[in-house]
């Protein structure tokens, strides 16, 4: 059997190849394969550039001591994310910069239980989409990530945040209806500048 990695292996061959021979090239290949999408993760969430280059190396170190870990019960992809996700928010309840990121408490539903369609989001401008995000609480915006960009399912989110797929079906609501009311100011100011 060769042991060697190379640039046309799946990314689970190469992790077996690497627990089997612990051959530097073939880790060198997954975080040239994953480096630059944690690393826009980590910015998206820490907002930082200096905090997401040091959260990327200190993700990564975890991936590589972990790697033996991997039980393969999930995508490889899946598991570099579900590491980024919750290094990113334990450093932030660290830091104490934020609150509770996921909260489920109803008084911070939104005012109106209507569910914003996936639509509604999809459609907006990337402009517009940008100011959104930003806008959005990190908990809120770290979710519709996950669901939307990362395109990961219910399931995966769940186990990741250590909560119900119900739980998270209403974060996922919650945080769109936000998203929603945030681009409805944001077009009203638009109106308004140009009358």
């Amino acid at each position: 059997m060769d042991l060697t990695c190379d640039k046309s292996m799946p990314d689970l061959a190469v992790i077996r190849v690497y627990l089997e021979t612990q051959a530097n090239p073939c880790f060198t290949l997954l975080y040239n394969r994953y480096a630059t999408k944690v690393y826009g993760k980590c910015l998206s969430i820490l907002k930082e550039e200096s905090l997401a280059q040091d959260a990327t190396q200190e993700i990564f170190l975890k991936i590589f001591l972990n790697l033996s870990k991997f039980g393969e019960k999930a995508q490889f992809s899946t598991w570099v994310y579900s590491i980024t996700y919750n290094f990113c928010i334990d450093f932030i309840r660290r830091n104490k910069k934020l609150g509770e990121l996921f909260t489920d408490d109803l008084e911070r539903a939104p005012d109106h239980p209507d569910e914003v369609q996936d639509e509604e989001l999809l459609q907006m401008e990337v402009n517009t989409l940008r100011h959104v995000l930003n806008d959005l609480p990190v908990g809120d915006r770290m979710i519709l990530l996950m669901k939307y960009q990362d395109d990961l399912p219910i399931r995966d989110i769940a186990q990741m945040l250590e909560k119900t797929e119900s739980a998270i079906k209403m974060q996922i609501m919650r945080a769109k209806a936000k998203a929603q009311k945030i681009r409805e100011v944001l077009e009203r100011n638009e109106t308004v500048k140009r009358a």
